[in-house]
């Protein structure tokens, strides 16, 4: 192995690293990663909830697990704090 191939590894190992260490920040980041809102089927459509009820809590819902903890971060930034619905139904 030549020096150019070494110093290339070497590159690609750090950036690599740099690549993963900005993913796990961005993790940490949301807010269901810090909230851990429950996450529960709800009718047809899947709840991300925070909070002890619907009426006083913070909800996201969606047609997928994902999509119910995306809501879950829209509701979060929304002025009101409130509902926010991904599905197709509009749970």
């Amino acid at each position: 192995m030549t020096d150019a191939n070494i110093a290339n590894a070497a590159w690609q190992v750090g950036h690599s690293a740099e690549v993963l260490a900005q993913q796990i920040s961005g993790y940490h980041a949301t807010w269901f990663s810090v909230l851990k809102p429950r996450l529960f089927k709800d009718g047809n459509a899947w709840c991300a909830l925070h909070g002890e009820n619907l009426q006083e809590g913070v909800a996201g819902f969606g047609d997928t697990p994902a999509k119910a903890l995306l809501a879950f971060e829209i509701a979060m930034c929304h002025p009101n704090g409130s509902h926010v619905s991904l599905s197709k139904e509009g749970a």
